[in-house]
């Protein structure tokens, strides 16, 4: 009896550790000028430098002019100056790679490139939106994200989940609302500084047909954003 229980608990720990998955750490890859971590066990920040390890509930933090990469499993975060993030989630389980990070100021680009047979889902959220992806590259300030490749799941606080595709560029509105979206072609870093003036303007500076540029909804391929269905599959 005493050996039947024995091997009943074990196969409980080895069941719990598939379902609960494996804390990951990430690496610093690339940094600039002043960036600082804070582990969680620790009150204080302490500079940083290229190749510490980051842990979940690890707060990194740029100055001005001061820019960092961390890598995290198959995704890459490039941290732009004046930018503070929290990695609250970070776990790999049976081919899944789930991480998780609060972006409480500043903008981050983020690039998710799973390997074959590995499935990776990114969440990014601020307190006023959260983009959500799985397999995608994206630029993201709190309020504004813009999308380089794939599509991400975009929401405000309050709701309304939207989604946005490759080349567009998407807002949350004063009531923390997801906006719609525009195609803009490339996007850059000064897309997304721009984001919420399209939003009030009714889009980018000059769009109209001439232009090649169109609200996204209107153009080839694109989705009008009241018809999106909320049941999103965004596998990689």
């Amino acid at each position: 009896m005493k050996k039947t229980m024995c091997v009943l608990v074990s196969l409980l720990i080895f069941c719990s550790m598939g379902v609960y998955g494996q804390t990951m750490t990430g690496i610093i890859e690339e940094l600039n000028g002043t960036v600082e971590i804070k582990y969680s066990a620790d009150q204080d920040f302490v500079t940083a430098n290229r190749g510490d390890h980051i842990s979940q509930d690890t707060v990194i933090s740029t100055g001005f002019r001061s820019n960092a990469i961390i890598k995290v499993g198959s995704t890459l975060i490039s941290v732009s100056p004046l930018t503070r993030l929290t990695l609250t989630e970070v776990v790999t389980s049976a081919g899944m790679e789930s991480l998780n990070v609060n972006l409480q100021s500043g903008r981050v680009r983020v690039d998710v490139n799973p390997p074959a047979g590995t499935r990776a889902y990114m969440n990014v959220s601020s307190p006023s939106a959260t983009a959500s992806v799985r397999g995608t590259s994206f630029w993201f300030d709190g309020s504004s994200i813009g999308v380089n490749e794939g599509t991400v799941s975009f929401s405000g606080s309050r709701g309304h989940e939207i989604a946005v595709n490759s080349g567009s560029v998407s807002s949350v509105d004063s009531g923390n609302m997801a906006g719609i979206s525009f195609y803009v072609g490339v996007v850059s870093e000064v897309d997304i500084a721009s984001g919420d003036s399209w939003l009030i303007h009714g889009g980018p500076p000059g769009m109209d047909s001439a232009s090649g540029i169109t609200p996204f909804g209107s153009g080839p391929g694109m989705v009008d954003s009241g018809q999106i269905d909320l049941g999103l599959d965004l596998r990689y």
